[in-house]
């Protein structure tokens, strides 16, 4: 039984995750288990291939472009070896019902937003098991010849029943002995359409005894009379992942077949078909291996398709793609970044062992991304007024980095006016102990005084309030001598620091915060009910400003907000004339203990 740990900042960051599947295939290349390779045409094939098999009946979440940077990684790490590498893109379309172009689509752009592609030496390798079909039928035909394989007439009730439990060995179908004459008439006529959905399946002879359940005469066809997104009518049966999965990798010359750890008992199957369509002379050697590696596990979150199925089309989210879920397209509209998502599944390194990884893990990674490289911008995102009673001057010219380290980037210059717009939370008409922001006079003592930002030291001399103590403005005097960056600065000593936005060119905007989906760590635990442990406060919508450079975005720029976190143009509803921004992390975890 895998051991499973607990992945944090701390541990991701200082302990390093074994990566055995480079360990193995170093011994293989070491080896040259798969070297002077040819394919169907003669022309020689690398010494390292792997594929991404995702099934096209859904969006990708974040435990796909673990996948993904696992497979198209390890090709571009291997690339280099005599023979070189690459990775194949295809897909595993083999249930007509639940298959859409529109999720190939979803699929091929977030394998493509993440940095990795299925060309190699200017060829394309993608690919659909679909592709596969006359061949996949063939080779059913080749082992219902070899007494292999059989067609069978019970219920889909009655193979569960007879199939057994890890307690009881399973009964044998009483359609197991038919002859190969019958089962091939059986199963042209399944092909031909003479039977209904359910009627009949194709299933393996193995051993209806054998402790891996997975061995005793898994189904490996049956009858589903629906369209299919790219074969349309033609077919009327199709073949079962487990069929299909391991001759689609023999078939394209796969290496390492790697996939995650639910499918380890699936292995001996692997093998088991490779094997007979081998012995049959259908296959050559050397065959793919399946090798497995735990899947991710990512706190606050879930990654059940049919549960993120479920969020979406009851509306408890705004689609695949709102920011609040794991899907690609969904941390891509969060401000995620392709290289923020490759540092994360870097972090949290390949394992056989079970693990949850903290959720922080995921944000802190996006934050050491966009750090260094984004550019910072004012927002003030539940604004309060501000009245420099003292300031008689149409306007103050100020400026500030637009990156604090990289002065190259140049500088974002703005007014400091009459009338700001500040946080509503830098103002207390009764401060509590340690507020070093803006409070009026009291007891016959001056009111607080701060440094806005970029500009001057004030002082706080009262505030407007409406009848029901509302505030509704703040008053100060300003001190003009005291502007950063001139010499008279330094004779002014604040404890606090406030941001702010002149109103007279602030720019509305509106604001997205985001928060966790859920308020438990482990959502789908257990027998709990994830949809009772969805956060309520996940989605708040202010009505913002910022500053005026900040009108100049372009969709998905990011920005770090100072004070607040980074944020995110909407890519979907974004406009110079109306922006709207998404929060993707705050500036340090705000949920560490």
């Amino acid at each position: 039984m895998s051991k499973e740990i607990n992945i944090t900042p701390e541990t991701s960051a200082n302990t390093e995750v074994s990566n055995f599947l480079r360990q193995i295939i170093d011994h293989d290349c070491a080896n040259a288990t798969f070297a002077n390779r040819i394919n169907h045409d003669g022309q020689a094939l690398p010494s390292v291939i792997t594929r991404f098999p995702p099934e096209p009946n859904g969006y990708l979440h974040i435990g796909h472009a673990k996948s993904i940077c696992l497979n198209f990684g390890l090709a571009k790490d291997y690339d280099h070896i005599p023979g070189g590498a690459r990775c194949h893109m295809r897909f595993d379309d083999t249930n007509p019902a639940k298959e859409e172009t529109e999720y190939v689509d979803s699929i091929l752009d977030a394998v493509k937003w993440l940095g990795f592609d299925w060309h190699h030496h200017d060829q394309a390798y993608q690919f659909y098991a679909s592709d596969y079909f006359e061949q996949l039928y063939a080779f059913a035909e080749i082992l219902i010849s070899r007494e292999k394989a059989y067609v069978d007439s019970q219920s889909a009730d009655e193979i569960h029943h007879n199939r057994g439990n890890f307690n009881q060995v399973g009964t044998p179908s009483p359609f197991r002995d038919r002859t190969v004459a019958e089962n091939l008439e059986l199963f042209r006529a399944m092909r031909a359409g003479k039977f209904q959905d359910g009627e009949h399946v194709l299933r393996l002879k193995i051993d209806m005894s054998s402790p891996n359940l997975v061995m005793r005469d898994p189904v490996v066809y049956r009858i589903r009379h629906a369209h299919h997104h790219r074969t349309g009518n033609t077919w009327c049966i199709y073949p079962l992942y487990d069929f299909t999965h391991c001759i689609s990798d023999a078939l394209e010359n796969i290496t390492h077949s790697i996939c995650t750890l639910e499918f380890e008992n699936n292995r001996p199957l692997y093998e088991w078909v490779l094997n007979e369509l081998s012995e049959a002379g259908a296959l050559q050697h050397p065959l793919p291996h399946q090798y497995e590696f735990a899947r991710l596990n990512l706190t606050y979150t879930l990654t059940s398709k049919r549960k993120l199925l479920q969020l979406v089309q009851e509306n408890h989210v705004d689609g695949w793609d709102d920011p609040r879920m794991p899907t690609i397209v969904g941390l891509r509209r969060r401000g995620f970044t392709p290289e923020s998502l490759q540092l994360f599944c870097e972090r949290i390194g390949v394992s056989k062992a079970d693990s949850w990884i903290d959720m922080s893990v995921l944000e802190q990674s996006l934050r050491d991304d966009l750090d260094p490289k984004v550019e910072r911008g004012i927002a003030v995102l539940r604004p309060l007024k501000l009245i420099l009673d003292n300031f008689t001057q149409e306007f103050e010219a100020c400026s500030a980095p637009k990156h604090p380290h990289h002065e190259d980037l140049g500088r974002r210059e703005f007014h400091l006016t009459k009338e700001l717009w500040i946080e509503a939370d830098d103002f207390m008409v009764n401060p509590i102990k340690g507020f070093f922001r803006l409070s009026p006079p009291k007891d016959g003592q001056p009111g607080s005084r701060v440094r806005l930002k970029y500009g001057f030291v004030i002082e706080c001399t009262g505030f407007d309030a409406d009848a029901q103590g509302n505030v509704l403005a703040v008053h100060a005097s300003y001190f003009p001598d005291s502007k950063s960056g001139t010499p008279g600065s330094a004779d002014y000593k604040v404890k606090g620091t406030i941001h702010w936005i002149s109103t007279q060119n602030a720019i509305s905007a509106e604001i997205r915060m985001y928060d966790r989906l859920f308020t438990d760590p482990n959502p789908t635990s257990g027998d709990k009910d994830f949809l009772r442990l969805l956060n309520p406060d996940s989605k708040q919508v202010l009505k913002a400003f910022v500053e005026p450079s900040l009108a100049m975005s372009h969709i998905e720029q990011r920005f770090q907000f100072e004070r607040h976190g980074y944020f995110v143009a909407d890519r979907n509803d974004y406009r110079p004339e109306r922006p709207v921004f998404n929060f993707a992390v705050g500036l340090k975890d705000q949920w560490k203990k």
